[in-house]
């Protein structure tokens, strides 16, 4: 007598999914059939955006591979191979297998994306403030408001309570270069879509 599969059928395991994560949260690779280039590249691009949108818990789903060479699924091996990779890049806390072609992936917070190894501490240094960094100078007042706000929370997160001017400017530009790297490539209005992201991080340090 053959044991019953206690797993949904794939229409049933859709609608769980979907009650669970809601459409805006799935990823399915599997509907498209992309190359294994293809669904990294666009893997990474909707994981960034979802981190930057504080999406918490999202799910991807690449398909098992049942008609792939020898059954395993090249597009599954490849996207399983980035989420480590995001993951040590702050981009995923981490991911378990929800079926045997989806991945629960968890998001690690905006703030997460500033996190190094610890730098220097300096002692406390007041200087007059000088200008913000020539590599900022064509963003909006605003953002770069924005960015100074949020190095000055980073650098207090590390102990330094007053830090000197150009270790401010210096962390600006390195948020800046961290934020940059996971804004969505079509984005119609990327400095929008910078503030939003660093008025997120902002609340992130706040919210402790």
């Amino acid at each position: 007598m053959s044991r019953r599969d206690p797993r949904p059928s794939g229409g049933l395991q859709q609608a769980f999914d979907e009650a669970r994560f809601g459409t805006d949260r799935i990823l399915n690779l599997r509907a498209t059939m992309p190359t294994a280039a293809a669904a990294v590249a666009r893997a990474e691009a909707w994981l960034r955006e979802r981190q930057m949108g504080r999406a918490g818990e999202v799910l991807v789903i690449t398909g098992r591979g049942r008609g792939s060479e020898g059954g395993v699924s090249v597009v599954r091996e490849a996207v399983l191979k980035l989420l480590h990779s995001l993951r040590r890049r702050n981009v995923v806390l981490d991911h378990t297998e929800h079926t045997a072609g989806s991945f629960v992936v968890r998001l690690a917070p905006v703030r997460a994306l500033f996190e190094a190894p610890a730098r220097a501490r300096h002692p406390a240094e007041r200087r007059p403030p000088l200008a913000d960094p020539a590599s900022l100078g064509a963003l909006d007042p605003h953002t770069r408001s924005l960015l100074r706000e949020l190095s000055l929370r980073a650098l207090a997160a590390l102990g330094v309570s007053a830090p000197a001017e150009p270790f401010v400017r210096d962390e600006m530009v390195r948020q800046f270069g961290a934020l940059s790297a996971g804004l969505p490539a079509d984005s119609a209005d990327h400095e929008a879509v910078l503030q939003q992201a660093l008025e997120r991080a902002i609340e992130e340090f706040d919210e402790g």
